[in-house]
């Protein structure tokens, strides 16, 4: 029997390595999906300790283009928030995951596949429901779940580790990290309850605000028809230029956050986030956006983002309401292209100036508070007039 294993390192998935093949007496393909970019070292880590699991097969797939193109480039153009507070950091990926896994599946004509999720999250129903739907050319799969199907915890899945030799940092039983491209999460301990806070020491890359001390710094980010294309003028591709922002946003310590939902299971959920480059890439193209599109593309563009989030986040990414939206995404952007200047310090990042060949206050009729010349003064007395009739209470109470 062989089975891949949509693979990523963490506790959960190390575990699954020795738990198959001891349990399976499979040939076990530990693949996992790169959705950050990882630097070659890490990946030989990462193929090293896959193999040193016991990993029949270990591989590492590039998924950063996949992802931009599929999912980033769209939470970006529609300044996509879940429950307008999360930047849906480390979900969004999970389709891309199991579509590039689904195809080395189908490559090596392997029909069975496992992941490391719990029978109490999020990612069982993204993975699954993905995976069902890249593999429906092949006919039916056999997904192997363990940890859902056993109910394990963390901490028995550290047990088991330990009792084949395998040493597991505390940390890694108390908090489970996922990084991304697009941000990294924080659960475990602390999340689990509404009353406790999560220490500052649980964030990877980012800290308590009040400790941080860095020199401030203006940072440009440039677009072409929604797509951020240079930072700080220096044109670069995806990968590197979302790498870059996630840079800048830690140096000045941006993106730190708590978010509390509802889950697809129905139950609230917790996490932390820490979202540098997706705070700072929003940041930037909402503000151009308010320079150039009509007051109704944008109002518009945020109800379809609230849908567009939701559905995301609740592994609804095939429904075909979602390219619908995509599509009204794609048509917004025709004239969002401009550089957006913000000041960064110790947390806090300000919008300072925008340029934009679409540039809606540079239309000459009129100076905001100021003067105008496209009409009279009586003119604009009439529209007030006019403009408020709609609202204005009756002269006469009924009473009277």
């Amino acid at each position: 029997m062989k089975i891949v294993l949509a693979y990523s390192g963490g506790l959960d998935t190390s575990f699954c390595i020795p738990y198959l093949k001891e349990q399976y007496n499979a040939e076990v393909h530990a693949v996992m999906v790169d959705c950050y970019g990882l630097p070659d070292q890490q990946i030989r880590e990462v193929l090293n300790k896959a193999q040193e699991l016991g990993a029949d097969q270990a591989e590492v797939i590039d998924g950063v283009h996949h992802l931009y193109d599929k999912v980033i480039s769209y939470l970006i153009k529609g300044n996509v928030l879940r429950d307008r507070s999360y930047p849906l950091s480390v979900g969004a990926e999970r389709y891309i995951q199991a579509e590039l896994i689904a195809g080395y599946m189908k490559y090596h004509e392997i029909p069975n596949v496992a992941h490391g999720s719990t029978g109490a999250g999020n990612d069982q129903v993204r993975f699954d429901s993905a995976l069902k739907a890249a593999t429906s050319d092949i006919g039916e799969i056999e997904i192997i779940s363990p940890i859902r199907d056993k109910e394990l915890t963390r901490q028995d899945t550290t047990a088991f580790l330990k009792s084949h030799g395998f040493d597991v940092p505390d940390k890694t039983t108390d908090y489970s990290i996922n990084k991304g491209i697009w941000g990294t999460t924080i659960g475990g301990k602390e999340t689990t309850t509404a009353t406790q806070a999560l220490p500052f020491e649980a964030y990877p890359n980012l800290g308590d605000p009040q400790l941080h001390n860095q020199e401030s710094e203006h940072i440009s980010i440039s677009f072409e028809k929604g797509h951020p294309v240079a930072v700080n003028g220096k044109k670069m591709k995806e990968a590197e230029l979302l790498k870059k922002v996630e840079e800048l946003g830690i140096k000045h310590n941006i993106g730190l956050g708590m978010h509390t939902g509802d889950t697809i299971l129905g139950i609230k959920g917790r996490i932390g986030f820490e979202a540098p480059a997706a705070e700072v890439l929003y940041t930037a193209h909402r503000e151009l956006e308010k320079l150039v599109l009509s007051k109704w593309q944008r109002h518009l563009k945020d109800q379809l983002a609230d849908t567009y989030g939701m559905m995301l986040h609740e592994a609804r990414f095939y429904d075909p309401a979602m390219r619908d939206i995509e599509a009204f995404f794609d048509s917004s952007q025709q004239h969002v292209t401009g550089t957006v200047t913000m000041y960064a310090c110790n947390g806090n990042l300000i919008p300072q100036y925008t340029e934009s060949p679409y540039d809606a206050m540079a239309q000459g009729q009129a100076t905001y508070g100021e003067k105008q010349s496209g009409w009279t003064g009586e003119e604009a007395r009439a529209f007030s007039k006019l403009y408020g009739l709609g609202s204005n209470p009756k002269s006469k109470s009924p009473e009277s």
